[in-house]
């Protein structure tokens, strides 16, 4: 495993401009296989997750070249529904692709995917939601049979607003030229993103971000598409940025998609100003004015961006109730800021009570998951003396070159390869 060194107490200082969306462009990548034709994806980020995304669809056929944040894909060689089941355990939205095989083949295999552990993650709304399109599943041998003979379209209504459940739903459905209506569907950014990007290839998708989606198909042909900025990783540089008392600019900044994060760190005292296409986050006073911050479904506060909040909250004057009632192991990595010295109560596995501002204290942590992993990074950042932290591979799931970023503001961080 390899790891870095952060020395903590260093203002983040500069310029930073933000990545393309992990979430989108998982999801993106799937979508290009059901063109006839070639799409190019500009702004693809550089991480762990996308490379493992590419070398699956690679091995089911497709052609991939790359250069840079570029990445095009070719459909045309397609030749394979059944899922490598190593490289499908290494991440989350290896499920997504059942979703353009089920479209091209009829039949998908599938290894249940991989992942942070981060608490239950059922896949129960995704197969109800493919069972209503008419396609039937098999389990055997930990794995998953889909057939897709009985096309259905019409009304589905999702058990809940699932963002790859509906993801899934979209890239189905434009397969058919009859209507398909998804009532309860997920509004998050990335879903937009993915369902601008169908349109462009040819599909008719109306509703995107509003809650119910009206979708007819056909034949999709490639395009060029740029992938979204990251959202989640703007909130963690603008709280990186907050808890160092530093001053950065963060360029391809989308206003929109920060409305609640935006209130939220405004309620914790950060203080910021908003341009064109960017934010800057000057020094500020860190005084919580609100006692409860709750992870909600879009355009809600999002759950990738509470355990950054919690590191702010140690930083932060005041008392403040933390929640997250989707994913009951999420709050766990709290342990190592409290052996840093934070003084944090966990309630429950979904709330944390965190009083602040502490003096955090350097130590060795480890990287659990990848909001956890950027979050003790975060505290690093902050902390007396030197940190030592491990199994940063994590975290290079879902943040581009993220030593090398902080570095570039400032931050004083020492990355240990591990050559084995």
């Amino acid at each position: 495993m390899s790891k870095l060194l952060v020395t903590g107490g260093r203002k983040l200082e500069g310029r930073i401009n933000l990545s393309g969306n992990k979430n989108s462009a998982l999801k993106l990548i799937p979508a290009t296989l059901l063109a006839d034709s070639p799409s190019t994806l500009t702004n693809v980020p550089d991480i762990s997750d996308v490379a493992v995304m590419l070398k699956l669809i690679e091995s089911l056929g497709a052609k991939v070249t790359q250069e840079s944040h570029a990445v095009t894909i070719d459909p045309r060689g397609l030749s394979s529904f059944d899922l490598d089941p190593d490289l499908s355990a290494k991440f989350r939205a290896s499920v997504v692709l059942a979703a353009p095989l089920l479209v091209k083949f009829g039949k998908a295999v599938v290894t249940p995917p991989g992942g942070d552990q981060i608490g239950d993650r059922f896949l129960d709304t995704h197969f109800s939601m493919m069972q209503k399109m008419g396609v039937e599943m098999v389990r055997r041998d930990g794995r998953f049979f889909l057939t897709w003979d009985k096309k259905k379209s019409g009304t589905i209504f999702l058990e809940e607003a699932s963002v790859t459940a509906t993801e899934m739903a979209l890239m189905m459905a434009t397969c058919s030229s009859e209507i398909t209506v998804i009532e309860n569907s997920a509004t998050e950014p990335h879903v937009t993103d993915l369902g601008n990007f169908l349109n462009k290839m040819g599909a008719k998708i109306t509703g995107l971000g509003l809650g119910t989606l009206t979708i007819s198909g056909g034949k999709l042909k490639g395009t060029e598409y740029r992938v979204m900025p990251d959202h989640i990783e703007g909130g963690t540089f603008m709280i990186a940025s907050a808890i160092t008392g530093g001053h950065i600019k963060i360029d391809d900044f989308i206003h929109k998609d920060y409305k609640m994060a935006l209130i939220n760190l405004s309620n914790m005292g950060v203080k910021y100003e908003l341009s064109k296409n960017s934010i800057e986050v000057f020094p500020s006073k860190l005084i919580a004015n609100r006692k409860k911050f709750k992870a909600q479904p879009w355009p809600g506060f999002p759950t990738d961006l509470m355990s950054p909040f919690i590191v702010l909250a140690t930083q932060t004057q005041g008392t403040v109730l933390c929640h997250d009632f989707m994913y009951e192991w999420r709050m766990f990595f709290v342990d190592d800021l409290i052996s840093m010295g934070a003084n944090i109560f966990i309630a429950d596995p979904h709330r944390v009570i965190v009083s602040g501002p502490t003096r955090l204290m350097s130590d060795r942590l480890f990287c659990k998951d990848i909001r956890a992993g950027i979050s003790v990074i975060l505290a690093a950042l902050v902390a007396d003396g030197r940190s030592e932290i491990e199994n940063i591979e994590v975290v290079q799931r879902g943040y581009e070159k993220i030593d090398e970023r902080l570095k570039s503001l400032g931050a004083e961080i020492v990355t240990k390869y591990d050559v084995r």
